[in-house]
């Protein structure tokens, strides 16, 4: 009598239930395992004939994991986090500043202060190379969607490791063209057109300290990124707060205020724990911490004579 033998799930197989248990769509799947919609169609299939269960539900609305189905996404969460977490520990064992480092930052840091500071660390460590992701948003540095980041913040996430490089200033500032004179008070640039941080910027503070000076309704602008902000001061559409670092290298636009209290952030640089050992990591993170703190004054904003 021949004896049946039982089939194995491969880790690609947990990975398709995984991915599909997340998305609640093939379609949604296929997207996030880079193949096509037929490909996890078939693969789906197979693994379910395999196992002799159905492991989702179908219907109009998606795919909704049946027992069978939440049991084996599960196991592969489990089994996924336990892969992320060998790979961040396997990648602390480098003796060497050599390698790549993912690294995700805002676009008006990139372009106001990072460019050259990353340009002299790659003159400095010629073996590493920095692979930039530029985003308002904070990547899942716990899933290794960048190894570090450069962020502003007044509250760093508590799961990392942070350290506080400096502190940003921001002010009001204006085209040279509207013929203004810096002041002291708020009230009196009230009647001149601004330009708002839009939602998805995220900003907060600036949101609640417009509303407290009445600005929302002199508002004739709102736009997401601090450097369509800044483009849209260079046109001449309005004033707009701006971190002193980025407006100040642009000599037709003028500061108007002396740096904003409550409007000033910190500038950190945050990594996973498990990175810590790493000697990229490290070399990465003293020198900018030299370099970003060798620029303290002028990030701060410089105060009006």
């Amino acid at each position: 009598m021949t004896q049946k033998t039982r089939s194995h799930l491969a880790w690609n197989d947990f990975e398709v239930v995984l991915a599909i248990a997340n998305a609640g769509s093939l379609s949604g799947a296929s997207r996030a395992l880079g193949v096509s919609h037929a490909t996890v169609f078939r693969r789906l299939g197979d693994i379910e004939q395999s196992l002799g269960v159905s492991l989702f539900e179908r219907s109009r609305t998606g795919y909704r994991p049946t027992l069978a189905g939440e049991e084996l996404a599960g196991t592969a969460r489990i089994m996924d986090e336990a892969a992320l977490d060998a790979e961040r520990k396997v990648a602390g064992r480098d003796l060497e500043p050599s390698g790549e480092i993912w690294t995700t930052t805002t676009d008006s840091l990139l372009m106001g202060l990072l460019s050259p500071l990353f340009t002299q660390f790659q003159h400095t460590y010629p073996g590493i190379l920095l692979d930039v992701a530029v985003s308002n948003q904070l990547f899942n540095l716990t899933r290794r969607e960048a190894d570090v980041a450069i962020r502003p913040s007044n509250a760093p996430p508590e799961n990392l490791i942070g350290r506080p490089l400096t502190a940003i200033g921001q002010a009001v500032y204006g085209h040279r063209s509207l013929n203004l004179t810096p002041v002291a008070s708020i009230k009196s640039l009230a009647r001149q057109p601004w330009i708002g941080a839009g939602s998805r910027l995220q900003d907060s503070a600036l949101d609640q300290w417009m509303d407290k000076h009445a600005l929302k309704t002199a508002c004739v602008y709102r736009v997401d990124t601090l450097v369509n902000i800044l483009s849209a001061v260079r046109s001449g559409m309005g004033l707009a707060v701006l971190p002193c670092y980025l407006a100040d290298e642009d000599p037709d636009i003028i500061q108007l205020t002396n740096p904003i209290p409550e409007l000033e952030y910190g500038l950190w640089f945050l990594m996973h724990p498990d990175l810590r050992g790493v000697v990229r990591i490290h070399a990465f993170m003293d020198f900018l911490t030299e370099a970003v703190r060798a620029q303290k004054q002028r990030l701060a904003g410089p105060l009006l004579g």
